[in-house]
């Protein structure tokens, strides 16, 4: 699969603004990291592309519908990957790819989040100020922040290193995501 017939799925079951931006963050996020460990940038950032592409139209069946889409497309490594983004679906995690999107979710999204309650929006953002909202329960409330501590011990990396790569990928890509 190339990201174009990647693009055709999420835009198929996606309409909404803030999830395709998030849909597109995870893949920036995961195309980068992936050089990291060695790992295919297009399967990465095709599975960030996508580990959300059935929850605006199909949030009860979510992530099965695009993990059988993705099978019937022989594409197991990815499915399996968007199957075990969440530690509560109880998916095993087998490779790097399952980690990583595990680790940069979550994430992702919050820092994203963080960035559009700065005048500066993500030009400013420092790990620190970052890990404070996350001891702050109230901002994004909905973010699961234990998610995001399994990943990130998951995946082997430190915290804040963790963090500044997520802003400095975002950072480059600040025009486009507009954040």
């Amino acid at each position: 699969m190339n990201r174009k017939e990647a693009k055709e799925i999420l835009t198929s079951m996606t309409e909404g603004d803030s999830l395709l931006r998030h849909a597109r963050t995870v893949e920036l996020v995961m195309e980068a990291y992936a050089p990291k460990f060695g790992e295919d940038p297009e399967e990465w950032a095709i599975t960030g592309m996508l580990h959300d592409a059935d929850y605006e139209k199909y949030p009860e069946e979510h992530p099965n519908r695009i993990v059988a889409i993705l099978r019937d497309k022989d594409e197991e490594k990815i499915a399996h990957a968007i199957s075990a983004h969440y530690t509560k679906w109880n998916v095993s995690y087998e490779n790097k790819l399952d980690k990583a999107l595990l680790a940069c979710d979550e994430l992702t999204g919050f820092i994203v989040a963080c960035s559009q309650v700065r005048p500066e929006g993500i030009s400013t953002l420092t790990a620190k100020s970052v890990k404070k909202k996350l001891k702050q329960a109230s901002f994004a409330a909905k973010v699961e922040r234990d998610e995001i501590s399994k990943g990130v011990e998951m995946l082997g990396v430190d915290m804040t290193e963790h963090i500044n790569f997520i802003i400095d990928v975002l950072k480059k890509n600040k025009q486009e995501l507009h954040i």
